[in-house]
């Protein structure tokens, strides 16, 4: 008989934050529950979270979802896996920040962040984030008390950046958090965005595949591993919705979340994000030298003064409804204010032409 296989921790950088778990029983075990034999192995983890987490079916024994009194035999594999909570620090400072909510029940919170609002409390950033807005949010006595409920750990199942706006969805409980965190583990969530690219992607549409990790030569920048040898696998389907000859209007939809995924996964083919200053998106790749066109694209990036990119649709299943949930929100007046520039740019220069 093997030795019990050691546990491992993994972390999805940028859309799930998660704890992963395998264990091997060992031989002469004597029959114990599930729920009771993993309270054992993870210390500091409650009963009633490993209980809510056999529910949504994050916790399999040799392949197969059981129940909290499945009875273990010797020589069985357990994969268990549970959110994680970020290490914020000792507590988050509620503060009264507004929040954008399209939608909210007893489980989930959808919040539209808007461009510049950091997403949880960090070096650099210690307050004024979204998470401080819902520490606030979730301590108002108009609120119900939630079993699992924790003011200084709202549930965060994922994040997008801090100058990319958009839909981010928020767990409300323990059993929730659990039940969205294993949907995006398992690449079920719908997340579909809309940037504003240099150039004409050609084809006009496709997917891009490169495994994504951190540049060695710079640990702030992530990078494409062509050799796939080093790196998490990546995945990308876009499409152009609209050509403007010098940037265009695209839809990315994610089939897995890595750190930074469409702005590198855009740049590697050569159409970077407009105004992605860490991408190099926020520098002339296509377009003429004079300098009134210069002028006008330093117009165009003080109109917006981040990179274009935003979180437009996610979809899920409801941890509790059992149904299928889509939403949908807005392109940001900076977006689509760029777009009616660049627009009226290109129907301009074409007027001349044809003149």
């Amino acid at each position: 008989m093997n030795e019990e296989l050691e546990n491992t921790i993994e972390a999805d950088e940028e859309e799930g934050l998660y704890e992963h778990h395998r264990f091997l029983t060992p031989g002469g075990l004597t029959p114990v529950r599930v729920d009771k034999y993993i309270q054992i192995k993870l210390e500091g983890v409650s009963r009633n979270k490993i209980q809510n987490g056999i529910r949504a079916g994050a916790v399999k024994v040799d392949g197969e979802a059981v129940k909290p009194n499945h009875k273990l035999k010797p020589g069985q594999t357990i994969t268990i896996l549970l959110p994680k909570p970020p290490d914020l620090g000792e507590s988050v400072v509620p503060e009264n920040i507004p929040l954008d909510i399209r939608y909210e029940d007893d489980d989930i919170m959808i919040i539209h962040k808007p461009a510049g609002m950091v997403v949880h409390p960090g070096v650099g950033n210690p307050s004024g984030t979204l998470v401080n807005a819902l520490a606030y949010h979730l301590q108002n006595p108009e609120m119900p008390v939630l079993p699992g409920n924790s003011p200084d750990r709202p549930g965060l199942v994922h994040r997008i950046d801090k100058d990319t706006s958009g839909l981010v969805l928020i767990a409300k409980n323990d059993y929730a958090m659990t039940h969205l965190a294993k949907q995006f583990f398992d690449h079920t969530v719908t997340r579909e965005y809309n940037a504003i690219v240099w150039g004409a992607p050609d084809p006009p549409a496709g997917t891009i595949e490169g495994n994504l990790g951190r540049d060695p030569r710079f640990r702030q920048l992530m990078k494409v591993f062509e050799d796939g040898e080093e790196g998490k696998e990546a995945r990308t389907h876009y499409e152009t919705l609209e050509d403007l000859y010098y940037v265009s209007l695209v839809k990315c939809v994610l089939e897995t979340g890595r750190t930074h995924q469409i702005r590198v996964h855009m740049k590697f083919i050569g159409h970077p994000v407009f105004n992605d200053a860490r991408y190099g998106g926020d520098r002339i790749w296509k377009g003429t030298v004079f300098t009134k066109y210069k002028q006008f694209v330093d117009n165009c990036f003080e109109m917006c003064p981040r990179q274009a990119l935003h979180a437009r649709t996610i979809g899920f299943d409801h941890p509790t409804k059992g149904k299928r949930m889509f939403f949908d929100s807005e392109l940001p007046s900076d977006m689509q204010n760029l777009l009616d520039k660049w627009r009226a740019y290109v129907s301009h220069r074409k007027e001349n032409i044809e003149g």
